[in-house]
């Protein structure tokens, strides 16, 4: 059993998305469970509405969130950092915040892992302050998939956490990031490149032609340089880039979708051909739908940090979110925090190794 500390309060729409997310995965996850921490007045009030809305399985529901022993708790705070709130001032003043709680719980290894939609920059400065970051790790980064033609999705990272980075950098989310397509996509001996804008060794600035060497003489599984349409190719299992960049690159792939699917839906409701054509293509249309439909893979995490923190997209709904939370329990219970340290640990003896050959 493990447990999971979710901040009811963050994101668009707070309690409205976070609470029924929360009972759907315990519903369907009966060796999880969940300390809701927030308002408990605006909690209850969607609970109930939730209860009313799956009139069927209610009984099950009961059993989850059954104050005597259930499976889903409430911690009460009013104080919430907002969504403009600013890193440093909810440093100062965000104590008793849901978001601080949540984190709290984490270092003090009561919970297992956090789970937020909040403010990005509040939660990493947050995180890096309350939970702290793992032996030897220079910055957190923020890791998330992206959908490939192979059907599993590649781990991006940083995506956000770091505008820019040094080589030594680029080479330890390299290596979080093997550990998070391991532990969260169930991949062996993840493949690795180096976000560039060309596949040859002697590309890009002084930053990623160091961390090129940097990686070539890691032990990781690296193949050299990759460009932006190799994310989506699914030609390596990892793809490592500083955060202005991978953030771009997830923004730019996420409206992308959203315009296919624009003018797919817009083509096919033109005219009744396209009607008709839309009855008998409906199953492929659906199909291709899920594939591009971003929710699936919402749920990021920031690697490096000594516990397991999920950041969810802020306007989540209700899929996306439960979608974030899996992903957070996936790496719980892959151990993703046990790979990075061991990862770690392997780098900096196989540098040493290198340095003595060296002398």
């Amino acid at each position: 059993m493990y447990k999971l500390a979710v901040d009811a309060m963050g994101g668009d729409y707070g309690p409205g998305i976070t609470v029924p997310a929360c009972v759907d995965f315990l519903v369907s996850t009966p060796n999880a469970s969940i300390l809701l921490v927030g308002d408990r007045t605006a909690i209850q009030k969607e609970f109930d509405s939730y209860k009313q809305r799956r009139k069927i399985g209610n009984s099950l529901v009961d059993e989850v969130c059954n104050p005597r022993g259930g499976r889903l708790t409430v911690r009460h705070t009013e104080l919430e950092i907002k969504m403009d709130q600013a890193p440093a001032n909810a440093l100062k003043h965000g104590k008793d915040s849901s978001l601080w709680i949540c984190l709290d719980e984490v270092k003090n290894g009561d919970s297992d892992g956090a789970v937020s939609a909040g403010n990005t920059g509040a939660l990493m400065a947050l995180s890096r302050h309350i939970v702290k970051t793992i032996s030897g790790i220079y910055r957190p980064a923020i890791a998330s998939s992206l959908p490939n033609v192979s059907g599993v999705g590649t781990t991006v990272l940083d995506l956000g956490a770091n505008i820019s980075c040094d080589a030594d950098q680029l080479l330890q989310f390299a290596i979080m990031g093997t550990a998070f397509s391991s532990a969260v996509e169930n991949i062996t001996s993840p493949s690795v490149g180096l976000l560039n804008v060309g596949t040859e060794s002697s590309k890009g600035d002084g930053v990623l032609r160091q961390a090129g060497k940097l990686l070539t003489e890691s032990p990781i599984n690296f193949i050299g340089n990759v460009e932006g349409n190799d994310i989506f190719c699914g030609k390596v299992d990892v793809v490592v880039c500083d955060g202005l960049t991978g953030n771009v690159a997830l923004k730019s792939s996420e409206g992308l979708a959203q315009l296919i699917r624009h003018h797919l839906k817009a083509e096919f409701s033109r005219s009744l051909y396209g009607k008709i054509a839309t009855i008998v293509s409906l199953p492929i249309f659906k199909r291709i739908s899920n594939i591009l439909d971003h929710r699936t893979y919402n749920g990021a995490a920031l690697v490096g940090l000594d516990g397991v923190v999920f950041k969810s997209h802020g306007s989540a709904d209700e899929f996306a979110f439960t979608c974030a939370i899996k992903r957070a329990a996936h790496a719980i219970e892959n151990d993703l925090n046990g790979k990075i340290r061991t990862a770690i640990i392997g780098e900096q003896s196989c540098r040493k190794k290198n340095l003595s050959l060296v002398s």
